[in-house]
């Protein structure tokens, strides 16, 4: 029986599987969070009964017609275990059958939906009747002025292009941007087409290649959907994510805190908002939020920030394995591949770190950040020519960024402005912190500083980023462009002024016992 035709309702020994609502329930009533691909894939070999289903059907049944390898089927069925609770190595639900595929553990069974309720009594007949009688009259004297709600109809291309979005990467990031383009000249004022537009050019900028433009369009789009639905919580949301991709901390807080005042179940807002939270160095708040997420894996860079949070709190070990187990689970995830090779880095691993990059960049995603990294790594083994290329690379895929810039003019792929230019470039990012910049804007001012040769700028504008809320101590310690720095007494003020900040906020973590398992179970 093929998945297309499959009943709606089934049984997999204790489970129960509601096709149409999308839900998985436990005979002991608890809910188990299977979404997605994950729960699509779960409906398809359900369809299947026990046969064993091979790669090339799964990923025409699952993904297509997205192209994707068997190292993608492999992580999802790894996502559904997870969300069963199931273990590979001894399967309740779903084993590997090896070099042919996947097949359930139990032949599924077809479930009638719930019962109606009981048949009625001579009284209730006579009460319904009576009310079938009446209802059209009322109905004729309300009709005109009762508020019609509009009935939801999710248009195709709005589906392919929410699916092409959520995978996550460039490419199909672009195929979601063209159909919801494509969406929006059949329906111009379809709000769902423009907040998901919205989205992907957002996403576009912030995740790939795109520029400031992308950011304006993003922007625009997401103001419009919130000028016509001022209470829709998805429309705040698309306009902090736009503000966030800016750079513009503080409206993008106040898009997601919106969101989320406005829809309590909004996680991705809600993780947002934490994000930004860390960013300005609250690391108590921004870890607090990111544990009040309610459906975790719904949340496609929740694990990175909390292991982010836990690094900066001092718990290193619980940090190390999120981490990892990050780069090990999502390949086409950029910001998995670019988080893992950074903390190696961080701590000074720096071997590791090369080994990490090395394997991060042979996984074909593309992010200006994994190409800086490969740029820091070159000068610390002396090579300025790989250094150089390294930060060509990264300016071609961020030509608007200003990091980047600043990169090419240290290692010298550019020819570097005069100290005059220098310092006012470096000024205007200083001053942007009194509008809650980002706080690494004024890591940067100091680099420009260096460069320009005002030693005494340099210690302000780090000094500056600390009071924004910089806490990333350790690149300053093992990053070789503050090498020339690390001698004076000022920047052991500016290392010291985090490792305070920092204690106060593992301080008011311990004190709200708000940690994970994994953390508190490290911290013995």
């Amino acid at each position: 029986m093929s998945a297309d035709t499959a009943p709606a309702h089934y049984r997999l020994d204790d489970l129960r599987i509601d096709v149409a609502r999308q839900r998985v329930v436990r005979d002991d009533g608890q809910m188990l969070d299977v979404a997605g691909l994950s729960f699509r894939l779960l409906h398809v070999l359900l369809g299947q009964g026990t046969r064993v289903v091979g790669f090339d059907e799964l990923i025409e049944r699952v993904w297509a017609p997205a192209h994707v390898g068997e190292e993608t089927v492999t992580q999802r069925v790894r996502l559904l275990r997870q969300a069963l609770g199931d273990d590979g190595r001894q399967p309740r639900y779903l084993r590997s059958v090896r070099g042919q595929g996947y097949q359930l553990c139990s032949e599924p069974s077809v479930e009638a939906p719930a019962p109606h309720a009981a048949p009625a009594t001579p009284r209730s007949r006579a009460t319904r009747i009576a009310v079938l009688l009446v209802l059209p009259l009322l109905g004729g004297l309300v009709w005109w002025q009762w508020p019609r709600p509009e009935v939801p109809v999710v248009a195709p291309l709005l589906e392919r292009a929410a699916y092409y979005a959520g995978i996550g990467q460039a490419a199909n990031n672009e195929r979601a941007i063209a159909l919801y383009r494509q969406r929006l000249q059949e329906s111009p004022d379809d709000s769902e087409a423009q907040l998901g537009l919205s989205r992907a050019y957002s996403a576009r900028l912030c995740l790939y290649s795109g520029s400031a433009d992308d950011a304006a369009q993003a922007l625009a789009l997401a103001e419009a959907v919130v000028a016509r639905y001022p209470r829709a919580s998805a429309a705040h949301a698309a306009l902090g994510y736009a503000h966030d991709c800016r750079g513009d901390l503080a409206p993008a807080l106040a898009g997601y805190t919106r969101a989320v005042a406005l829809d309590p179940a909004a996680d991705g807002s809600r993780a947002s908002a934490a994000y930004l939270h860390a960013r300005q160095g609250r690391i108590a708040e921004a870890l607090a939020a990111n544990l009040q997420v309610r459906q975790p894996r719904t949340v496609r860079f929740l694990e990175l920030q909390i292991a982010s949070n836990l690094d900066l709190l001092g718990y290193t070990a619980a940090a190390e394995a999120r981490y990892r187990r990050s780069f090990q689970l999502y390949p086409d995830n950029v910001f998995s591949n670019l988080a893992w090779p950074t903390f190696l880095y961080e701590h000074g691993r720096v071997d590791e770190a090369q080994a990490a990059l090395t394997q991060a960049m042979s996984r074909g995603t593309e992010h200006a950040g994994l190409h800086l990294l490969v740029a820091e790594l070159a000068v610390l083994r002396g090579e300025p020519d790989a250094a150089r290329d390294a930060v060509q690379q990264a300016r071609a895929l961020k030509p608007h960024a200003s990091l980047p810039q600043t990169m090419a003019w240290i290692v010298g792929s550019e020819a570097s402005p005069d100290a005059a230019a220098l310092r006012a470039r470096a000024d205007a990012l200083r001053a942007g912190l009194a509008g809650d910049a980002d706080p690494f804007d004024g890591v940067e001012a100091a680099l420009l500083q260096t460069l320009a040769g005002d030693h005494a700028a340099v210690f302000d504008a780090l000094d500056a980023a600390v009071t924004a809320g910089f806490r990333n101590a350790g690149y300053l310690r093992v990053s070789p462009l503050f090498a020339g720095l690390r001698s004076a007494p000022a920047f052991d003020v500016a290392l010291r002024r985090i490792d305070t900040a920092l204690a106060a906020e593992r301080a008011a973590v311990q004190a709200s016992g708000r940690l994970p398992d994994d953390a508190v179970t490290a911290s013995r």
